[in-house]
């Protein structure tokens, strides 16, 4: 049995804004379906805290998360040091060390458009799109075009001591959405039983009935170091991306 009760979340409420681009859009008829499993985690098994046992920081750690993924499957993997990330939750999202009262953790869309304006120690994030958490076909293009994806995930008590997040059934008031609090997480790895994210330093795998019932947030990172390496998938329509971004005021 797993025991995450110690571990801190750091979520906070789903912010939107209609500004938002919808990753579906750039899904042409000619991109082919996504394929029955993808897995960018390289098999790597330790990933560093990111001082998410000690702090509410997990917007940000999982925003080092993605940058290893994005490293481990191009150049070589790059893993920011505890201060690096530390300085990070201060800028993005209000930390004050020493001072407990200040560890409330970040909200994501603030986090990824901070990260889309000034950079991640020196990792730039061009653009997000948001796939549908529930329309599993989306979510599955991002991991397997893009290495992955950065969601939101209304835990409940329930998830703290299991090996595999899945669906208590009959586990009343425990069960429920955010009964335990909202959590972050890099998600790199699907196949037909579920996803897999990287949380509190190691992969964490969850069912698929856990991502319907608990995932309520998801972007699409579209970061420099993986787009340089890789390019723009054929059948994603990136030049149609950039335009609208140009729009958005």
């Amino acid at each position: 049995m797993a025991d995450h009760s110690q571990m801190k979340l750091g979520r906070k409420a789903i912010k939107t804004d209609t500004r938002t681009l919808a990753f579906g859009d750039y899904l042409t008829p000619a991109l082919p379906p996504p394929p029955a499993a993808a897995d960018w985690t390289k098999g790597i098994t330790s990933w560093g805290m990111m001082l998410n046992d000690t702090l509410g920081d997990c917007t940000i750690a999982g925003c080092g998360h993605a940058v290893q993924v994005w490293t481990a499957n191009t150049s070589g993997i790059v893993t920011l040091p505890d201060p690096t990330i530390e300085s990070y939750y201060e800028q993005w999202d209000g930390y004050v060390p020493g001072n407990p009262n200040t560890d409330n953790g970040g909200v994501e869309l603030d986090v990824m458009n901070d990260w889309q304006k000034n950079g991640f120690a020196g990792h730039a994030l061009l653009a997000f799109a948001d796939p549908k958490p529930a329309i599993l076909v989306e979510i599955q293009q991002s991991i397997a075009l893009f290495a992955g994806v950065y969601i939101g995930l209304s835990l409940p008590l329930t998830a703290q001591t299991q090996a595999v997040w899945d669906v208590v059934k009959g586990g009343g008031a425990k069960a429920k959405p955010g009964s335990w609090g909202g959590h972050c997480v890099y998600v790199p790895k699907y196949d037909a039983n579920g996803f897999t994210c990287i949380t509190w330093g190691q992969p964490k795998t969850m069912t698929l009935a856990f991502w319907k019932k608990y995932c309520d947030e998801a972007h699409t990172l579209f970061g420099q170091d993986w787009l340089t390496a890789k390019g723009a998938p054929s059948g994603f329509d990136q030049a149609q991306l950039q335009t609208d971004l140009a729009d958005i005021k």
